[in-house]
């Protein structure tokens, strides 16, 4: 998103605590001016002079989600509420919340817009519904929020999860030779590609108040829902001489749900996703083979965000409360 930021001529300025400053893929990310904090401790100082804040921050997924609920009800629903607080006292304009279609949760299979009714079966997504519920309660003539429910991602990027469905079929099936299915590959899952998701935030920022003021938008593309099993064999078709695995214990999923993406696509003509699945399979599959990708690698800490936490905390870098136990341990990592 940066880059993109970049390019359009905006002044970019991050705020982050990077606990995941060590699990950089590929190139690396481009350098601008960061406030480094937790996001639990935000002032007013640090957004005063913005015009806007995308706020992106948030313990990530499910399973980090449920590693501590109390966690995640203060990093992910607090913190992002008092954030959100803060900057309406500052005079910023627009806020922008990233949300997730995990806010649906128990969908089941039929087809839910952006009125269809929360059914979150986790922490994580409850979390984003009540970020939702409350910072529209701040909204007027003055503070403008938007909620972009973003289909789960995949895709390379500077920080790349192997966490993430495509991304993770992707890695198994190179490194193994088995597209390994831990469900029984009936759930549905909208997927949207992390630079889609780069430009729906974009789209946003450049629309009118009028079209996005307090408003919700799936963010993906109605053709881009997919069974696991139908991704695992667009993963089969990208992959050389790899077969798939069903794990023998795997069932339904209850995280099951399909996502309308109509409203976005009329309300906001300047967001052209580029992506689908096949062509992300396509490209994760050359990154990998690029950087020689190994089992242990995909397999180990630094590229699961549950996993890197839980590192971070038995080398007594984090303590219990995912604080840094040492700033100065944190600026030097």
């Amino acid at each position: 998103m940066v880059p993109m930021l970049l390019n359009k001529g905006y002044e970019v300025v991050g705020l982050d605590t990077d606990y995941y400053q060590r699990c950089t893929f590929g190139s690396g990310i481009v350098e601008i001016p960061e406030v480094k904090k937790d996001i639990r401790n935000v002032e007013l100082s640090d957004v005063e002079g913005c015009d806007a804040v995308i706020h992106l921050a948030g313990l990530s997924n499910d399973p980090l989600g449920n590693y501590e609920a109390n966690l995640t009800e203060d990093i992910n629903f607090k913190a992002s509420l008092k954030l959100a607080e803060l900057a309406k006292q500052a005079g910023v304009k627009r806020f922008i919340f990233s949300s997730s279609c995990s806010n649906y949760g128990a969908g089941g299979t039929d087809w839910l817009t952006e009125e269809s009714a929360f059914n979150p079966v986790t922490p994580y997504g409850v979390s984003k519904v009540r970020v939702e519920q409350e910072v529209s309660k701040l909204a007027d003539d003055n503070f403008s929020p938007t909620y972009l429910r973003n289909a789960t991602a995949y895709g390379v990027s500077p920080r790349l999860r192997f966490d993430l469905v495509l991304n993770n079929l992707v890695a198994w099936a190179l490194t193994t030779g088995k597209v390994f299915i831990k469900s029984d590959g009936t759930p549905w899952r909208p997927i949207v590609h992390i630079e889609d998701i780069s430009r729906a935030f974009l789209a946003v920022l450049e629309a009118p108040i009028a079209s996005v003021h307090n408003e919700a938008f799936n963010i993906g593309r109605n053709e881009d829902n997919y069974q696991i099993s139908e991704l695992a064999d667009i993963v089969k078709e990208t992959v050389p001489n790899c077969r798939i695995e069903y794990d023998p214990n795997g069932g339904p999923d209850t995280r099951c749900y399909r996502v309308n993406c109509d409203k976005v696509m009329k309300a906001l003509p300047n967001f052209q996703p580029q992506w689908n699945a096949r062509k992300g399979a396509q490209e994760l599959y050359e990154a990998y083979t690029k950087v020689g990708l190994t089992l242990d690698e995909f397999e180990g800490e630094k590229y699961k965000r549950i996993a890197h936490i839980k590192y971070l905390i038995s080398e007594g870098k984090l303590d219990g409360s995912l604080r840094w136990q040492q700033e100065e341990l944190a600026l030097t990592n």
